[in-house]
């Protein structure tokens, strides 16, 4: 039963982000082109995902889920190096490429060859990120 709300969930974000424009490239570089031909439709995209999250939230906190488990807690408030350093290669990448995860795995039906090529970049990166962030803890501890 999990494994069915977990592909019905997969499913309906999938169909979110093609319906609402976030797998066209375009339109999200779109969005970073403030100074240029500027779209505004990420910040609806964004507010329809972030305003329900926000009271879902609420709603959970003390409760346990319907197919078991628990929820996450809330992620702590704290910006420090590793926050910064990641949001900002995120969003390079982000900016360079008009995909972010989700939109990309969503891409690999209809993306074609560079789709394909962006997952096995954004997994590679996925890949060695434990071991530059190990590396970058011993040599600069994190205040």
């Amino acid at each position: 039963m999990r494994n069915l709300f977990a592909l019905l969930s997969g499913g309906l974000f999938g169909a979110g982000l093609f319906v609402s424009g976030m797998t066209d490239t375009r339109r999200v570089q779109g969005w970073l082109d403030v100074f240029g031909t500027w779209d505004p439709t990420l910040a609806f995209v964004m507010g329809g995902a972030i305003i329900p999250m926000f009271f879902a939230w609420r709603y959970t906190e003390g409760r346990n889920p319907a197919l078991g488990g628990m929820f996450p807690p809330k992620p702590q408030a704290v910006i420090g190096r590793n926050l910064v350093l990641g949001s900002t290669l995120f969003g390079f990448g982000w900016g360079l490429a008009g995909l972010c995860p989700g939109p990309s795995i969503a891409s690999l039906s209809f993306g074609g060859i560079n789709g394909a090529i962006f997952v096995l970049a954004m997994g590679a990166g996925m890949w060695v990120a434990p071991s530059i962030k190990s590396r970058l803890d011993a040599a600069v501890p994190a205040v």
